[in-house]
């Protein structure tokens, strides 16, 4: 029986390799934002992931949407920057620390205490993010990652609020009920 390499790559892997390798090399994304720098915006943040877990395949299809979108209205002329972000914090957060560090309610998270709960939540929240740093390039998805909103920012949290607020104002708010399993 023969031995067949199996790590040899398809053409069309290479092919896509050696284009995000010109896009990297040559600052596409840079430019392209350059390019359009004065014309009318098209204000673009990505809904953010989590990066306490690993990129599936879901996240794929929901980024080459969330790429489209952006890449068509530059080609129409906008400025569009892609303001990338990070979802950090959560119930689904919170349960992933809970199981790591053995504890299963309100009591046990108080007597380890609320601050260092919260902090090992921060923590967990990037335990990926190489991961996804890695997924977002080679996906091609042109995204400023350098500077991304972070949902457990002060400044974040406050801009909601002050959102949430202006609604309320408006009389845009009601209050309901709804059964959440």
């Amino acid at each position: 029986m023969e031995n067949k390499d199996t790590t040899k790559k398809s053409d069309a892997a290479l092919r896509e390799e050696a284009i995000l390798q010109f896009w990297k090399e040559n600052k596409i994304f840079s430019k392209t934002l350059s390019q359009s720098k004065g014309k009318k915006e098209f204000v673009f943040y990505e809904g953010p992931p989590t990066a306490n877990g690993k990129p599936g395949i879901h996240h794929l299809e929901a980024r080459a949407f969330k790429d489209a979108i952006p890449r068509y209205k530059t080609m129409q002329g906008f400025h569009v920057r892609r303001k990338g972000g990070w979802d950090t914090h959560g119930l689904a957060v919170e349960i992933q620390t809970e199981k790591k560090l053995g504890l299963n309610s309100k009591k046990a998270i108080e007597e380890y205490g609320i601050a260092k709960f919260n902090q090992e939540c921060k923590e967990s929240v990037w335990e990926y993010l190489e991961v996804w740093n890695k997924f977002t390039k080679r996906i091609g998805y042109w995204l400023d990652q350098e500077h991304p909103y972070v949902t457990y920012e002060n400044n974040y949290i406050e801009s909601v609020w002050n959102v949430v607020k202006k609604v309320n104002d408006q009389k845009l708010l009601y209050k309901d009920y709804k059964v959440v399993p």
